[in-house]
């Protein structure tokens, strides 16, 4: 499998004092899913933000390692650079422009190629997400969570990108929502032949669709494999999925053993 994005020993460090990600080496292949899981604050959206480039704002840098995306360093290179290259945030928040319709908000950032390749991946972005055909005239800022996601994703996927990089797929959207979002990214995937990085605190709709999964805590990789050894996992079942022995356990029964994980033994 041909590597498109390489990372190895990365550390970030915010104001020059905090310590958000230590040393960690993850890669993802072509035309895969890679998930990152983890709870909040365990690292996640610092990786994506030093993968595309949008750590400046808020004073972070990366300190030691690296980052390969198609066989070429990007570790220091700027976010429109990144961009250029073909790897495209989308972001926890703030994903659409609220005081543009949908269809300004789908040519607005612009696009690797010509016109013509961008209305033909626009008109591909109405097929996979029609309800954003059905609300063309409609401003971004009066879209549901559901819609705003659709609108985020398919304006990433407008600019054309390689790698396409989603923070927190499922945040503040029911479960029926985020399972069909989900269905829909593996059908872009495959339509677009795209490599996906996801970043999610829910394991359970991550690992569905995932071919390949990081476990992040404390700014730490602690487990990583297939989607399937990572749901037959015991720690993972305990403490990510509420299960011990099959049965479901509550998040109270399960936040009182956390401490005690396998991984850190």
């Amino acid at each position: 499998m041909t590597i498109v994005l390489a990372i190895d020993k990365l550390e970030v460090t915010y104001q020059r004092a905090i310590t958000a990600v230590q040393g960690i080496t993850l890669s993802a292949g072509a035309e895969q899913i890679v998930a990152l899981l983890g709870t909040n604050g365990a690292g996640k959206t610092t990786t994506l933000r030093a993968i595309s480039g949008f750590l400046g704002r808020d004073d972070a840098r990366v300190t030691e390692g690296s980052i390969t995306f198609a066989g070429e360093r990007i570790d220091s290179r700027l976010p429109h650079e990144i961009a250029r290259r073909g790897i495209v945030l989308v972001p926890e928040r703030d994903k659409v422009f609220p005081n543009l319709t949908v269809a300004e908000n789908l040519v607005a950032p612009g696009s690797r190629g010509s016109r013509v390749t961008q209305r033909r991946r626009a008109d591909l972005v109405y097929q996979f997400f029609p309800r954003l055909g059905d609300l063309k005239n409609r401003l971004g800022g009066l879209l549901s969570g559901g819609e705003r996601q659709m609108l985020a994703i398919g304006s990433a996927l407008v600019c054309g990108p390689e790698l396409l990089l989603v923070d927190e797929l499922s945040l503040g959207l029911a479960p029926v929502i985020v399972a069909d979002m989900l269905r829909r990214l593996t059908e872009i995937r495959r339509e677009f032949r795209l490599t996906i990085v996801i970043v999610e605190q829910s394991a359970a709709f991550a690992l569905d669709i995932a071919d390949y999964a990081y476990v992040m805590e404390n700014g730490r990789i602690v487990l990583d494999g297939s989607a399937e050894r990572l749901r037959g996992h015991a720690d993972i079942q305990e403490f990510y999925l509420g299960q011990v022995a099959g049965e479901r356990r509550s998040y109270r029964d399960v936040k009182q053993y956390r401490r005690s994980r396998r991984w850190y033994g």
